[in-house]
């Protein structure tokens, strides 16, 4: 579905990453955890066209995106989950989600039928009610349920996820956990980048760990959750 091979981005003169490489297999949630300033969003930013690489090559579905722009990138079926959730504060939780929409690729996008104003209701209940208030006036959780709910209304084959527990309550964060098992499940392939070690452990498939740049480590989520060294030393944490 998406392959990173050795690629090195940079912001002005600095050298963030340095020669990245892996893959997200289609219907799979792959992690990608790390300390904060170590090259996560960045990785993000450079699928995404926001930042893109000098070097290296980035493909979705065998064809490479590296240069193309944002607006492209989207329209082939790649949907962000930006950290930060960035809610539109003028526009109600419907005009946030009706703005992002755009109809399935004939050939790919969720194994159920298209995602619809209607199906992210029944997705997302409390987002229906709250329907008319703005954005901004939702709780952490519910402003979490929103951008991945005007993600999904892009009709994505993949989902990049930013952070989606950062600054969310304990509960909260086990919600979003298994919204994202629930989106598996409806066919979606996932990068999740994510600091949160037990949810990131608890969803995935396969995890990457980067450390200045560099993929340091990867494995599968029951041999990194046995890896007291590894934890300590990349993730400064443990379970």
């Amino acid at each position: 579905m998406l392959e990173l091979l050795d690629i090195h981005t940079y912001y002005g003169e600095s050298h963030v990453l340095h020669g990245i490489s892996m893959t997200v297999q289609e219907g799979s949630v792959i992690a990608l955890l790390g300390r904060n300033g170590m090259g996560k969003t960045t990785t993000i930013r450079s699928i995404i066209g926001f930042t893109p690489p000098r070097e290296g090559q980035i493909r979705f579905k065998g064809r490479e995106v590296t240069k193309l722009k944002p607006y492209q990138i989207a329209k082939m079926g790649i949907g962000l989950v930006p950290q930060g959730r960035n809610i539109f504060p003028s526009l109600s939780v419907k005009e946030n989600l009706t703005m992002a929409a755009r109809q399935m690729n004939k050939n790919g996008g969720s194994k159920n039928g298209e995602w619809t104003l209607d199906r992210v209701y029944a997705q997302f209940p409390i987002l229906k009610k709250r329907s008319k208030l703005k954005g901004t006036l939702l709780s952490g959780g519910e402003q979490q349920m929103l951008a991945v709910g005007r993600a999904l209304m892009t009709n994505p084959e993949l989902l990049l996820m930013d952070e989606p527990s950062e600054g969310l309550a304990p509960l909260v964060v086990h919600d979003i956990g298994f919204i994202i098992v629930r989106l598996k499940r409806e066919g979606l392939s996932i990068l999740l980048v994510e600091q949160n070690l037990p949810m990131g452990l608890g969803v995935s498939d396969h995890v990457f760990i980067i450390s200045k740049g560099q993929i340091v480590y990867e494995s599968s989520p029951a041999q990194l959750r046995e890896n007291e060294e590894i934890k300590v030393k990349y993730l400064c944490a443990t379970e």
